[in-house]
């Protein structure tokens, strides 16, 4: 830079450049970046932290906290415990660390956050997109159904959340209705989620109605409680030339076996008897009039037979 001759003047040139100059190296020293700000939470483990010590570049980069809720800073013979503490709280303690280590008489440190990756939430099943994400800033029920993209075409009526119970270590699980939820009728169903959910969509429920019915097939069941042997019936078209006194539910267990569930339709459609809930995974048999179509078979053997007879008979009578 030239000198003005006017001392005054040469004088305030400087001084504004070394203003100037501190301005700008002070937010580097700092460890400011380009980064987007991140809300100020608990720091947890796997989050990356950047820690800026003025005048001591050798300690100031980015540290993982470890599993142990620890990180490792060169030239200090302890790891710092940071889990569940803000940064401002982790600041301090480096301080103290690098004073009674003698490393430094008044150190400045500065602590941000770089990545979290200790609070994740995950959405699965009958979501378009399925995905996990952080819990960074307030996050709610809503907001994450619309990061997966919202519930797919086949999605059941309600979903679940699997969360900690605090730091007991026990899951406790929450079943939700997805339609009271997007309506908006109970506000309290948008519950708000810190990291470490985990949210299933499970796949809509169907049962199998086939046998003497117009039309066999595959039918979604309906929120809880709703389908039951008529209404499957009515899925399927109803009857088809025969109503038979019995139907046959058979439903697998938790091993996959069948057992087979006797159901007196006749007294259903009668009123004597209430209508009985199907359940997913049921397949509802309404049997064929087979008197009938025995009757029929036996008829048509008979006929032929009597036809063959017949023949035989004329056969010998010419003989």
């Amino acid at each position: 830079m030239q000198l003005v001759k006017i001392a005054g003047v040469t004088f305030v040139t400087l001084m504004a450049t070394s203003v100037f100059a501190q301005e700008n190296t002070l937010p580097k020293a700092l460890g400011q970046t380009d980064t987007a700000n991140l809300p100020v939470q608990k720091i947890g483990k796997e989050d990356l932290l950047n820690v800026q010590i003025i005048d001591l570049p050798e300690l100031s980069r980015s540290y993982r906290v470890t599993n142990n809720g620890q990180i490792r800073m060169p030239m200090l013979k302890e790891m710092i415990g940071v889990e569940g503490l803000y940064p401002a709280d982790i600041e301090a303690l480096i301080a103290d660390e690098l004073k009674r280590e003698q490393l430094m008489v008044d150190p400045f440190v500065t602590v941000s956050v770089v990545e979290y990756h200790s609070r994740p939430i995950s959405i699965s099943g009958a979501v378009k997109n399925p995905t996990v994400f952080q819990a960074i800033g307030t996050v709610n029920l809503l907001e994450a159904l619309a990061k997966a993209g919202g519930t797919a075409d086949n999605a059941g009526g309600e979903l679940i959340i699997t969360r900690p119970n605090g730091d007991t270590g026990v899951q406790f699980s929450q079943r939700i209705p997805i339609r009271a939820l997007i309506d908006g009728s109970d506000p309290n169903l948008n519950v708000k989620l810190t990291g470490g959910e985990l949210i299933r969509v499970p796949v809509i429920g169907t049962v199998v109605v086939t046998g003497n019915v117009h039309a066999s097939g595959v039918f979604p069941v309906q929120d809880s409680g709703t389908t039951t042997v008529l209404t499957a019936i009515a899925q399927a078209q109803g009857f088809g030339d025969f109503k038979p006194p019995k139907v046959y539910i058979y439903r697998p267990d938790e091993q996959g076996i069948k057992h087979e569930i006797p159901i007196d339709i006749k007294s259903i459609l009668a009123r004597k008897a209430p209508d009985v809930t199907l359940q997913a995974r049921d397949v509802l048999y309404v049997p064929d009039n087979n008197l009938k179509k025995n009757i029929s078979t036996w008829a048509d053997r008979l006929s032929g037979v009597g036809t063959g007879a017949a023949s035989i008979g004329l056969a010998y009578h010419k003989y």
